[in-house]
């Protein structure tokens, strides 16, 4: 669910996924006393919460129990699981199990992740829906100690696997989840900065510096011409996924006033990437921005020069209505809209 920017943002956006996986129960939420909000935003910073947060990751996964220990699980990792259990399993708080130990660097509060996951229904032992075994039905995650994925995961490595329980919640709208069951594959560590080649950038278009974590500094060339349509020029090359029009993208981005170089808005700034529709329009971003996404490739890192008919020209009195912009988009991931 999208709507227009209001100030200084430029949309945001819920999370989209299959039902059992949705921002509310698996990729935004921050837990306090499993109470939800009713419409978590995609672009919401994971680390925030009331409540607070164990000191290292590793202790903030959730405890075994009785409940988890009665699910069975097969398959393999990286493949759709197969769960039974006697239902109804009555949840009352999460637990989860190791069914899969990984290798490597352990995890870290603050980091992102690509995974998988398989849910099923705890009250009626019913299959649900999976996401994350096939490209792009899946974006990245932000893992905090205060976040189900903290609490699923701890500190742990890529390639486990684990199995979790998830009770049911009423949010603040009166909206109610049931109990779930979950079992979740930690892929890999997900990229917060375009990865690909470097492009040649053609005379006239605006200079960008990179820092070492990746965030662009915008110059201004004397005399810039903004076009009458929006131009995207390539700056870095990736070589995943196309970007399609309709799809979620997991991104990056930083977006100044063509007049004199001022930021307006900048994940880089907020300090988490964030997920954004490449549509144009109500529930989507404004058209310029939409045209930076739409063809192309994950991995790649492009600059938009957006007249202002094809940013907020059309949303009367937006403060940016009389601004021509300028985005660099770091584009991380990207997600087809489910049929």
């Amino acid at each position: 669910m999208g709507a227009y920017a209001h100030e200084n943002e430029v949309i945001t956006v819920r999370h989209r996924s299959i039902a059992a996986l949705s921002a509310a129960a698996l990729s935004m939420l921050v837990l306090a006393g499993c109470a939800g909000d009713a419409e978590p935003t995609a672009d919401a910073d994971p680390s925030a919460d009331a409540t607070e947060a164990p000191a290292d990751l590793c202790d903030s996964a959730a405890p075994g129990g009785d409940d988890i220990d009665a699910v069975k699980v097969s398959g393999e990792f990286g493949e759709e699981a197969e769960v039974s259990f006697d239902a109804p399993l009555e949840l009352t708080e999460i637990e989860r199990k190791v069914l899969t130990e990984g290798s490597g660097d352990k995890l870290e509060a603050g980091e992102y992740i690509t995974y998988a996951a398989t849910v099923y229904d705890a009250e009626t032992g019913e299959y649900v829906g999976s996401e994350g075994y096939d490209d792009q039905t899946a974006l990245p995650a932000g893992v905090q100690a205060n976040n189900i994925f903290g609490m699923a995961l701890g500190c742990a490595t890529p390639g486990t696997r684990v199995a979790f329980t998830f009770p049911g919640q009423t949010a603040q709208d009166g909206t109610t989840m049931s109990s779930q069951v979950y079992v979740l594959d930690f892929l890999a560590r997900a990229e917060t900065k375009a990865r690909g080649e470097a492009q040649d950038a053609p005379e006239g278009v605006p200079g960008v510096e990179l820092s070492e974590d990746g965030e662009p500094t915008v110059t201004i060339p004397d005399g810039l011409e903004v076009p009458k349509e929006t131009e995207v020029t390539t700056l870095i090359e990736g070589d995943g996924a196309t970007v399609e029009d309709g799809d979620s993208v997991f991104l990056q981005y930083k977006g100044v006033k063509a007049s004199n170089g001022e930021e307006f808005d900048s994940s880089w700034s907020r300090g988490t990437p964030t997920a954004l529709p490449a549509t144009a329009g109500p529930g989507g971003v404004v058209e310029g921005f939409a045209k930076a996404m739409i063809g192309q490739k994950v991995g790649s890192q492009v600059i938009a020069v957006i007249p202002r008919a094809e940013g907020y020209g059309p949303t009367e009195g937006h403060e940016l209505q009389e601004e021509d912009l300028i985005f660099v988009v770091d584009i991380l991931g990207a997600m087809h809209t489910a049929e």
